[in-house]
């Protein structure tokens, strides 16, 4: 907290891509002085790695750093297709697909044709079960990450909010050091006269809870809660919540910090989105492909939306100091869209105090003069000299958002960007930080 005012962070999705990205963000707010006065993290997907386990060693930043480093550098998915139970079952279901192929071009193809129907309906009825993907995500998190902590082994000094999607509700379910929930299950109806659902946070593995803000639609099944969780053991037949990836909802982790009434609620936002410029496509060979394009378009939609509430209307309402800093922004374009918010308006009037950017300036229209004034304020310069050369940043963005190993080439220039962006960014706009 910093003049009686909650100092939050968000960490967006991205696979690892996000964990090492989130890593540079929390190096540089570190070294200005800034991370250890935060009192909310919020995180989704790739980001909930990177802030669990910073819940676990915030006392020891060093630890934290070595365990996120060679953390990347385990596949999950490599563990998980080489699981003893992913095995038995893929061999199980290939061997059932032979006996069936071997039937139907034999004298019994009709009890061929009769036990494919029956294996159609098993895995339609029984898929997740068969092969239960988010649970051996669990357990190569607890061997990489997470030791088999519980949520209430997360520091005390902050609110951690990890975000997974409850397709039950269609809203966030949040779990943080001593809660978990969703506002649906919490809050019920004025007509609905139900009590509401409690559960209890203190002893759920944080594996648990990382691979459901990790659960990724199309690659892992959805995360359950069991019957032990209920504080309330006859809860657990009202409801049956079924949790995805965080970044359905809000890839970007900063909904519950921007929620005024909200727990999470905070006066300054930090947000660190290790997402990438969307490509442009042509080609769709497959539903598959078309599926998964689709599901881009909605996410980045969602984010262009967010954008617009956090950066523009935030100026008329909520009236936040908010730093918002993603791994597809050029360095350079930094100054030029500080100014384009002068320009339309939108900057706070705190914040153009701070660089010394008066009404005279901003009347007369003196760009040249405000840049130069901005520019000095924050010591562009010499932050700029940090700076990826142009192939380094071509390695950061080419790192794709899944859970495969980096390389250190990547590790570092991924790391470094994130760390030159946001020294920027929050000297830019969350000027409270430095008085």
């Amino acid at each position: 907290m910093k003049n009686n005012q909650k100092i939050g962070l968000s960490l967006s999705g991205g696979g690892y891509r996000a964990t090492i990205y989130h890593l540079g963000t929390l190096k540089k707010l570190k070294e200005l002085n800034i991370l250890d006065k935060v009192d909310i993290i919020s995180t989704n997907s790739g980001g909930s790695i990177t802030g669990a386990t910073y819940g676990l060693y915030e006392h020891d930043f060093e630890t934290f750093e070595n365990v996120i480093r060679k953390g990347v550098k385990r596949s999950v998915i490599k563990g998980i297709l080489t699981s003893w139970r992913f095995l038995l079952s893929f061999l199980g279901l290939m061997c059932s697909i032979a006996v069936i192929i071997y039937l139907i071009y034999s004298n019994h193809s009709w009890f061929g044709f009769g036990l494919l129907l029956l294996l159609i309906v098993l895995l339609l009825s029984f898929q997740f079960k068969i092969f239960p993907f988010s649970k051996l995500n669990e357990r190569m998190y607890n061997r990489i990450f997470f030791n088999n902590k519980t949520l209430s082994a997360l520091s005390p000094k902050i609110r951690f909010g990890i975000n997974a999607t409850n397709l039950e509700t269609g809203r966030l379910f949040t779990f943080s050091n001593a809660s978990m929930g969703d506002s649906v299950y919490s809050y019920p109806d004025d007509e609905d006269k139900s009590e509401p659902i409690v559960f209890k946070a203190e002893k759920f593995p944080i594996a648990r809870a990382v691979a459901a803000s990790t659960s990724v639609p199309f690659v892992f099944t959805p995360v359950k809660i069991d019957k032990e969780f209920f504080s309330n053991p006859d809860d657990y037949t009202r409801v049956k919540p079924r949790l995805v990836d965080g970044g359905v909802y809000d890839n970007q982790g900063a909904h519950k910090l921007t929620q005024t009434k909200s727990a999470y609620g905070s006066q300054i936002v930090i947000i660190s989105d290790a997402g990438n410029t969307m490509p442009f496509k042509n080609t769709y060979k497959n539903t598959l492909t078309l599926l998964i394009r689709t599901s881009d378009v909605f996410m980045n939609r969602i984010k262009n939306l967010q954008m617009v509430q956090y950066l523009y209307e935030n100026y008329t309402t909520a009236k936040r100091e908010i730093a918002y800093q993603s791994l597809g922004w050029n360095i350079e374009d930094s100054i030029p869209k500080f100014l384009d918010g002068v320009k339309e308006g939108i900057i706070l009037p705190q914040v153009l105090k701070h660089h010394n950017i008066t009404e005279t300036d901003i009347s007369n229209k003196d760009w040249l003069n405000i840049s130069n004034k901005v520019k000095k304020s924050i010591n562009y310069q010499s932050i700029v000299a940090n700076a990826n050369t142009k192939e380094q940043l071509e390695i950061a963005r080419n790192v794709s958002t899944n859970l495969t190993p980096l390389k250190d080439i990547e590790i570092e220039a991924l790391i470094n960007h994130a760390s030159v962006l946001t020294e920027i960014q929050v000297k830019l706009y969350c000027v409270s930080l430095f008085k």
